[in-house]
């Protein structure tokens, strides 16, 4: 259960979080059009902030402008809106749900004066995929399920819709006992997870799928600019499962997901059935950015 929060963003007004509720025939309830982000707020030295908050906010921008919505609102009265509802709700660190959504008024596939919906969300949730699996790594699935074809949803958008696709391969990997699913793309090759980018390490260097067919993660990017800055090689290169289950290493990133090392894929162990040297330095080094223990990347961090 979420754990609920004092009060919700609305529109440019503050609302009790039980208050915080929208007509049954909102458009983008029945029809999915609607864009979100995930961020997270880290205490840090004397406080806390958000972790890059100017690029989700124009993630989330992009994705609308993707989906042909006009959220009206700025960036600057977005990220400044996400800010004031951390600090109403007086959180030291918190998930943060900003989303775009199509309101109530006509129906149907298109529509054109419905109302363009801006809402802000905060509470406390710790780390997606757990923290054991932070700790030992987690067992992995490849879904039945591929994930959407770059012409069938736009995969550069954030899009609610876009999420059945990770819904079902989530559901499914549940169901035969795993923690989490990874999804092949159109062309069999490994794309990423339900809602995560995936790494991999092979001879003390790092690979990641590249940008043709996934979303662009914000914590992808950091995880590898700290690769690069601790002389870790990264490639951007397709690779297929069978590479993927002899690998020595493997991770999922996210904002949710933040660094987790997967240690079994299919049944098949991962290098040492453990996360390696390479996963626990990255993940070490993303949770000092993140914190504020490191000094090397004041711009990624907003104080509250």
């Amino acid at each position: 259960m979420i754990q609920a929060a004092s009060s919700i963003w609305m529109d440019g007004d503050f609302v009790p979080w039980q208050e915080a509720q929208v007509h049954v025939l909102t458009h983008t309830l029945h029809y999915g059009l609607g864009v979100f982000e995930g961020i997270r707020c880290y205490q840090i030295d004397g406080g806390s902030a958000v972790f890059r908050l100017e690029e989700h906010v124009d993630r989330l921008f992009a994705s609308a402008h993707i989906m042909q919505m006009t959220i009206p609102f700025s960036r600057e009265e977005t990220a400044a809106a996400i800010l004031e509802t951390i600090r109403v709700n007086s959180l030291k660190e918190c998930y943060i749900r900003p989303i775009a959504f199509i309101g109530y008024g006509d129906m149907g596939l298109y529509v054109q004066d419905n109302p363009i919906h801006l809402v802000i969300a905060a509470w406390p949730w710790g780390t997606y995929l757990g923290e054991e699996g932070l700790r030992r790594g987690i067992r992995v699935m490849v879904s039945s399920f591929t994930r959407s074809h770059v012409n069938t949803i736009m995969t550069k958008a954030k899009a609610c819709g876009a999420y059945i696709n990770s819904q079902l391969a989530k559901r499914e990997a549940v169901l035969h006992g795993y923690n989490e699913a990874l999804l092949l793309d159109s062309e069999g090759y490994v794309s990423e997870g339900p809602g995560e980018n995936i790494f991999i390490v092979r001879n003390g260097g790092l690979k990641t799928t590249p940008l043709t067919s996934i979303l662009e993660g914000i914590t992808r990017d950091s995880v590898m600019t700290l690769a690069g800055e601790a002389g870790i090689e990264i490639r951007e290169e397709r690779f297929t499962r069978d590479e993927l289950y002899v690998s020595d290493e493997a991770f999922f990133v996210g904002t949710a997901a933040e660094v987790t090392p997967i240690r079994e894929i299919d049944g098949r162990v991962i290098g040492a059935g453990e996360p390696g040297p390479v996963t626990r330095r990255i993940q070490s080094n993303y949770f000092d950015a993140v914190h504020g223990k490191s000094s090397d990347h004041p711009a990624w961090l907003t104080a509250l």
